[in-house]
């Protein structure tokens, strides 16, 4: 029974435990300052033997802690509240929904400087010149000639920051060099409260005119901006789905409304970035992995003060919070990397849907091939749905032809009709886009005398021949081996590498076309963002050449020279183990193809299968991605999957196979049991291994949770969490719990 007491503060504290922590208020605190203070603010608390970073969630004066076992607040960090009520109410939902320690949650909606015991608005001081400083003569300093540059500088423009000084070439030493002789003193600078961004109107000759459909477009959602709508914005790539984004940001930057902008890839940002920053006079932030912890805390900071207009990042920057928000958009809506998958496994994209509603915004899902839950969504109503159809200007849709390789020859993968238009298309000025989703040389090294074939110890998988650096690489952990110079079971020297990865088709088509640059885009050869940046400028001068890579290609780009893509194996997802696996081979397919012909040029898509009949790639060539998430949905409504069902995963790990089989086990038992209370409203498919069931060393046991009704599964899911940790079992192995889980792998 709850212990009436003085105020307690409730508190979230990033550990594995599912509770919040009651404290103490501060010595010192009185009891109804404490019940005033706001949720969301920072707090140093004492947890163990540590002092550890929290987040206020409530005050109260109740607990069920005995009063002697409480402990006090060591400090309040911050007296004002990082979120919002509406950001914070979001986080509370995410933390239940996806049932993850409330207290990670809260951690990981924070940038890491904050996570420790950063100020929100940091100290900062300027160097003022003293009396003494102004009155002395600077040659008293004799050869200190760094020294007399600096007195000369502060006597013109005092005070100034460190920062300012070392911009004009004299470091910290120097200074405290000049306030050791009591020529300079340091003075703290009060903290300037940052003013929220003015919109000025730009005259944008280059302002593209739109079309009816997106004007359409554009008046709809601008009449839905008040409150709380979803918008789907189906497209086909090149429609302008862009310039529907930017025409309804305009309207609300006008009236001082901030949009956050959700995109999947960092090499989107800086495109996207300098495409904002062109059009609006406003300042633009980005927020997403790429950046150092003070770029990002400068960047939350900025977007929290309301200085920025618009905020652009990747999937984190959903917790980003916004002073006067009117707008969110998730552009590429269907891409996997929206889903978190590890730690605190959220979707950014249903997390936007959840805050636009908290913080009674408008909200656009953007696509051109929308995952199948958000067309459901729009079908049943839920959701608005946009439709362009057409492209802008005067672009058409590239056409798309299916090359049968089944019974052909083929160079290194590349057949002749495709090699010859791929020359065509050089000689007459075009880009070609070759697409090939495999990194790496050839994924597979195999000795042609014993059949001996290099795997992963690992993993359950094979090794990737890498080029540069030469290497055997796994793809899943990680791990590098030497190449053998003969076979480790026969000692044969008949080791041969099958299969096409990047760097070999980029080391054939150097070969076939020397005169025209091909230019590699993988996540091998674009690991720094100077790297990406240099290789799209070089794509974007329009020269002839042949852009080479895997998905990072498709994702949104606009190359208008691009005039062939070819795509060299279109079959890696007809016989997936994963039910979305022809789902997300046909985004796939049709975001890579959408690179083509997106000016005044016309595209083709030139796509190599040995399965040319399969249904799938049949629809996928004559009909649209419409017809195909039709044929996709009723089948996933004649199996019960999502989305119309709701999915739960519960994956057991570790080094030892019988651990992870035995916990899997006590915790399917503890399930089916909470479920008959349910009566039996969740199906259990396992304990089952998974797909891969080894994979960084550890093997995998998968539980698949099925039901129709969402809440039934909530209930389950909320008792179980509760119970699992109380399993000895529980604590030798990782375990975790996925809702709604990206892929069943």
């Amino acid at each position: 029974m709850p212990i009436p007491t003085q105020a307690i503060l409730c508190v979230a504290i990033p550990s594995p435990l599912r509770s919040l922590f009651d404290y103490l208020p501060p010595t010192g605190l009185e009891s109804d300052v404490a019940l005033q203070l706001r949720p969301g603010i920072r707090v140093l608390v004492p947890f163990g033997n540590r002092r550890v970073v929290g987040v206020l969630i409530r005050s109260s004066n109740r607990t069920d802690v005995i009063p002697k076992k409480l402990r006090s607040v060591t400090d309040i960090i911050d007296w004002e509240p990082l979120f919002s009520t509406a950001l914070l109410n979001s986080l509370l939902w995410a933390a239940d929904y996806y049932q993850h320690p409330i207290g990670e949650v809260f951690s990981t909606a924070l940038p890491a400087s904050l996570r420790q015991q950063a100020q929100l608005n940091p100290t900062s001081y300027s160097w003022q010149i003293t009396e003494k400083g102004m009155a002395i003569e600077i040659e008293c300093l004799g050869r200190a000639y760094r020294q007399k540059s600096l007195l000369h500088l502060l006597r013109e423009q005092s005070p100034l920051t460190a920062a300012q000084c070392k911009t004009a070439g004299f470091n910290i030493q120097l200074l405290q060099q000049l306030r050791d002789k009591k020529l300079v003193n340091r003075i703290l600078q009060q903290p300037t409260k940052t003013a929220a961004f003015v919109f000025t109107e730009k005259i944008d000759p280059d302002k593209p005119r739109v079309n009816t459909e997106q004007q359409l477009a554009i008046k709809t959602i601008a009449g839905g901006l008040e409150k709380f709508h979803c918008f789907l914005l189906d497209g086909i790539t090149g429609s302008g789905k862009t310039e529907v984004y930017l025409q309804i940001i305009e309207q609300q930057l006008r009236i001082g409304k901030q949009t956050l902008i959700l995109v999947p890839e960092i090499g989107l940002t800086p495109q996207t970035i300098d495409r904002f920053r062109k059009r609006f006079q406003v300042s633009v932030v980005a927020i997403h992995s790429g950046l150092t912890n003070n770029e990002k805390l400068n960047s939350w900071r900025v977007a929290r003060s309301g200085a920025a207009g618009v905020v652009i990042g990747t999937r984190s920057a959903v917790f980003t919070p916004l002073a006067n928000p009117g707008l969110i958009i998730v552009d590429e809506e269907h891409d996997a990397s929206f889903k978190q998958q590890d730690g605190f496994r959220y979707s950014a994209r249903d997390l936007a849907v959840i805050r636009a509603k908290e913080e009674s915004v408008c909200i656009v899902l953007g696509s051109a091939t929308p995952s199948l839950e958000s067309m459901q969504n729009a079908l049943s109503g839920k959701f608005a749905h946009l439709k362009l159809l057409n492209r802008a200007g005067k672009a058409l849709p590239p056409k798309l032809k299916l090359i049968d390789i089944a019974n052909e020859y083929t160079q290194s993968g590349f057949s002749e009709e495709l090699l010859t238009q791929i020359h065509q298309h050089l000689h007459s000025g075009n880009q070609v886009l070759v697409f090939i989703n495999r990194r790496g040389f050839a994924p597979v090294l195999k000795c042609d005398n014993c059949g001996w074939l290099a795997e992963c110890e690992r993993c359950d998988t094979q090794l990737t021949v890498h080029r540069v650096p030469l290497a055997l690489k796994c793809h899943h952990c990680g791990s590098n081996k030497l190449i053998p110079k003969s076979c480790p079971a026969c000692q044969s020297k008949q080791i041969v590498t099958l299969g096409m990865g990047t760097q070999r088709s980029e080391q054939f088509l150097s070969r076939q076309f020397p005169a025209y640059p091909c230019l590699r885009i993988d996540r091998d050869s674009t690991r720094s963002r100077t790297r990406l940046n240099s290789l799209l400028e070089k794509i974007k001068s329009g020269s002839p050449s042949i852009l080479l890579g895997t998905q990072i290609l498709a994702k949104g780009h606009h190359f208008p020279n691009i005039t062939l893509v070819a795509i060299l194996d279109a079959d890696y997802g007809l016989f997936s183990a994963d039910f979305r696996g022809q789902e997300n081979m046909a985004q796939i397919l049709l975001q890579v193809a959408g690179r083509a012909g997106r000016a005044d040029r016309a595209g083709k898509v030139l796509i190599q299968t040995r399965h040319s009949t399969h249904p799938m790639l049949q629809t996928l060539v004559k009909s649209s991605y419409r017809d195909i998430a039709d044929i996709l949905l009723k089948d996933r409504k004649t199996a019960e999957m999502p989305p119309f069902s709701h999915l739960a995963l519960v994956r057991c790990e570790s080094q030892d196979i019988k651990l992870a089989t035995t916990a899997i086990n006590q915790i399917a038992c503890l399930l089916a049991a909470k479920n008959q209370t349910l009566c039996g409203a969740v199906k259990m498919q396992g304990p089952l291994p998974a797909p891969m069931e080894k994979r960084a060393g550890r093997y995998r046991m998968h539980l698949l949770l099925q039901t129709r009704s969402r809440p039934a599964l909530s209930r389950l899911l909320n008792q179980a969490c509760q119970e699992i940790p109380n399993l000895k079992i529980s604590r030798k192995v990782r375990w975790s719990l996925d809702v709604d889980p990206s892929d069943l792998i």
